[in-house]
């Protein structure tokens, strides 16, 4: 039942309409500082990322989000700072993973095709180093051994990579939800305000001031300049 909801879930992924701040291929010379800090001490940044999108609060915290069958079981209402610890040290893929469909949630955004294909090369090339890996140890082949390692090392190379710059993405997303982009490029107007009683005239939003004083355009009114009729004084007769 559960393993069903989730791919629920990840079908109804596909249907958000938002977008990442910056995809997967811009992160990198866009943000080098954080890319290289997520790039050699991911475990470090997966930690700080999961705690900020839970808004600092780890009493929210469940292991991999709860999307893994483990989640909740784990005892992470009595010290979840240290099951966050172990989580993005020894399952970091998941960490990571976990922390990006609780963004896509959030905020309904889906993955970019780009970002899909990026993600889907990294797996096919760990399944492959890995096919590799057990073809060399049944066959016993020198080359075969050494083409596996250098398909392992590449492939580790293009792991650690992606999840880097998936980091940075994450990192940048939040940074948007919390207004640390500055100003935004089109300014939002004020909210207009109920007069109170002690406020009897609405404040201007936005509006130019009204100018009194100015007679009205004549749209088929008759003339206001009549001279005010004279009576006699009471008690006057003719």
């Amino acid at each position: 039942m559960a393993s069903q909801q989730h791919l629920e879930k990840m079908q109804l992924r596909q249907n958000y309409r938002n977008l990442w701040h910056t995809d997967l291929i811009t992160t990198i010379h866009r943000h080098p500082l954080y890319c290289c800090f997520a790039l050699w001490c991911g475990p470090c940044a997966s930690y700080m990322l999961r705690k900020r999108a839970l808004y600092d609060d780890l009493s929210r915290y469940t292991c991999c989000a709860g999307y893994m069958p483990c989640s909740g079981r784990c005892g992470e209402s009595k010290c979840p700072e240290f099951c966050l610890c172990t989580e993005v040290f020894l399952c970091f893929g998941n960490s990571v993973a976990s922390t990006r469909f609780l963004l896509q949630d959030e905020f309904n955004i889906q993955t970019t095709k780009c970002d899909n294909c990026i993600i889907g090369f990294m797996f096919c090339l760990q399944q492959i180093a890995c096919i590799f890996s057990i073809v060399a140890m049944i066959v016993g082949s020198d080359e075969i051994q050494e083409a596996s390692q250098i398909l392992s090392c590449l492939a580790d190379m293009v792991y650690c990579t992606v999840c880097a710059c998936m980091q940075t993405q994450h990192k940048v997303e939040m940074d948007k939800r919390d207004g640390k982009f500055g100003p935004q490029p089109t300014a939002v107007p004020p909210v207009q305000q109920m007069s109170r009683i002690d406020q009897p005239i609405p404040p201007a939003a936005g509006y130019p001031p009204a100018a009194y004083g100015q007679p009205y355009p004549a749209q088929g009114y008759p003339p206001a300049a009549y001279p005010p009729p004279q009576y006699p004084p009471s008690g006057y007769s003719r």
